[in-house]
Order: C-alpha cells, then sequence, then structure tokens
C-alpha cells in the first residue's frame, strides 16, 4: 500500500490536488482519509464549551485513532472512519466504512505536526498558497458552506488560525518530498505524483 500525506494551510487547496490526482488514477484503487473526521471526541463538552476550542492545534486532532486506522489499512482490514460535523463541532456518530486500497491519501491541515503519522506517508505533499489567497477562500467556504459570519472568521483567522499555521503548519514544509505551490494549476507537480503513483501501481 502507497501512503501519501497531503498538508497546508487552511484553503490552500489540498482539495484541488486531491481531486486532480484522483481524476487520473482507476477508480476503486484510491481511498481518502481526511483528518477533518478525526477531530476529538467532544460529546463531554456543552456546545458553547465546544465552541472556544482551537482547532488548528495539533491537540485538537486524535492522532492515535488515526494512526490506528492508518495501521489497520496497511494489515488490510477495513476501519470505520468517523464522521465529524463542522456546525456541532464534534462528532455525529455515524461512521464511514474504509476499506484498504492501494493507494490511500491522507489530507489535513495538520497532519504532518505528528511524527509517527508523519513516518507512515511514502510520500509526503505540501500544498502552498499565499495567506491572502488562503483567507479569501476560508471567508467564502465558512460563509457558504459553515453558516458563519464574516466577522466571526475573520476574528478566528486573527486570533486562531494565522498564529497556528505560523506556528505548526508553515514549519511542516521541510518534511516535505515535494511543495505544490497551488497560486495557479500547477499541472508539472501533479503529474510527478501521479507518476510516482502509477509506477507502485
Amino acid at each position: 500500500m502507497l501512503i501519501i500525506g497531503i498538508a497546508g494551510g487552511t484553503g490552500c487547496g489540498k482539495t484541488t490536488v486531491v481531486n486532480q490526482i484522483l481524476n487520473e488514477l482507476p477508480e476503486g484503487e484510491v481511498g481518502i482519509i481526511s483528518q477533518d473526521s478525526y477531530y476529538q471526541d467532544t460529546t463531554h463538552l456543552s456546545y458553547e464549551q465546544r465552541v472556544k476550542i482551537n482547532f488548528d492545534h495539533p491537540r485538537s486532532i486524535d492522532f492515535d485513532l488515526l494512526t490506528n486506522h492508518l495501521k489497520e489499512l496497511k494489515d488490510q482490514k477495513p476501519i470505520n472512519q468517523p464522521v465529524y460535523s463542522f456546525v456541532q463541532h464534534n462528532r455525529t456518530g455515524d461512521t464511514i466504512l474504509t476499506h484498504p486500497r492501494k493507494v490511500m491519501i491522507v489530507e489535513g491541515i495538520l497532519i504532518l505536526t505528528n511524527p509517527e503519522l508523519r513516518d507512515m506517508f511514502d510520500i509526503k505533499i505540501f500544498v502552498h498558497a499565499d495567506s491572502d489567497e488562503r483567507l479569501i477562500r476560508r471567508l467564502k467556504r465558512d460563509i457558504s458552506e459553515r453558516g458563519r459570519d464574516l466577522n466571526e472568521v475573520l476574528s478566528r483567522y486573527q486570533t486562531t488560525l494565522k498564529p497556528m499555521h505560523e506556528q505548526f503548519i508553515e514549519p511542516m514544509k521541510e518534511y516535505a518530498d515535494i511543495i505544490i505551490p497551488n497560486n495557479k494549476y500547477n499541472t508539472v507537480a501533479v503529474d510527478i505524483v501521479k507518476t510516482i503513483i502509477n509506477e507502485r501501481l
């Protein structure tokens, strides 16, 4: 099994890169695990308490569960990936049955911050976009898809997202095998990744 980690700051365009890779590969040979499914279970907290959680800090991720799930997939066992609600800031209690595939893509802003998880990746990709671009994408997404308002998103960006990005995400570039600048459609970098995957398949 080939395991690819795709990291980068919020709104950097990870999903676009993942989709560009997926589009070229045979269906059924690639599985995806999203770090967003592995936020810590916050059932014991009230909604008011959950809202205050710093979701951009590595502590907010259940890396133990994520690492264990990846190990099980490597052993050719299926896993039950949790389903997370950004509206409730908690797991929904539902799970998605995820089967092992020849290629597993793990994507998320903080996945390279965990040494054990990082060591499991055969290819580590960091998607880079400048901060203005990322803020604009984040604004559009949070307002349209997650029911947030403008001031809420901006204050969160200033108090949490930006400092966490500088402290935890940006320094992870040094672990990346490939850095993909995603300000424009970057066909060369994606083609390189596809070539490596196809060789392994």
